[in-house]
């Protein structure tokens, strides 16, 4: 028994040391060096501060702002701690429950609006932490966010133009606005 202990434990802690430290250690120091922005969180900062991540969404609540999709996170929304989706399934009736009382909500907030509410306006992302929206969700909320900031919706949609994102190498993933970076330079305007 002794003669089959010794080689599994040596095993154990060569594997440990291989897999545990010293490939971490490899592939952020890689990281580090090939993407030195994303390999330090891709920390957005404003007059010398760090004000968020351009990775992790962040919850406005002012008519002013963009509003990010729901966090599915908990206690707090948004908590890079915590990140995961609501897994309820599309029957589940607090699902069902939680999306109108979000869309009750949008409307609370803009009664003049008449555009058909945007899915991820209503349901968090697979993470819970998604910092971007769709251009239908920066559209829907178009006319609420130019009322409050004093402008005018040809303006502020040439904005939000300037912080749409195409497709992932032209194909991958859908058009997306980061929500932090455009009510960031909507405040600097």
């Amino acid at each position: 028994m002794l003669s089959q202990l010794r080689p599994a434990l040596v095993s154990l802690l060569l594997l440990t040391l291989i897999t545990g430290v010293a490939y971490p250690l490899a592939v952020t120091s890689v990281a580090k060096v090939a993407f030195p922005e994303k390999a330090k969180g891709s920390v957005i900062v404003v007059n010398g501060k760090p004000v968020g991540s351009a990775l992790i969404g962040q919850q406005f609540t002012d008519a002013k702002y963009f509003w990010s999709r729901p966090s599915a996170t908990g206690p707090q929304p948004y908590t890079g701690e915590a990140g995961s989706g609501s897994n309820m399934a599309q029957t589940n009736p607090a699902l069902l429950e939680t999306v109108k009382l979000r869309v009750a909500a949008l409307q609370a907030a803009d009664p003049e609006n008449s555009l058909p509410v945007p899915i991820e306006l209503v349901t968090a992302s697979a993470s819970g932490l998604d910092p971007e929206i769709s251009p239908a969700a920066a559209e829907f909320q178009l006319a609420r966010v130019a009322r409050a900031r004093g402008m005018s919706q040809d303006k502020l949609r040439k904005v939000v133009g300037q912080f749409t994102q195409d497709r992932s190498f032209g194909l991958l993933g859908e058009p997306r606005i980061n929500v932090l970076q455009l009510n960031l330079a909507l405040d600097a305007q």
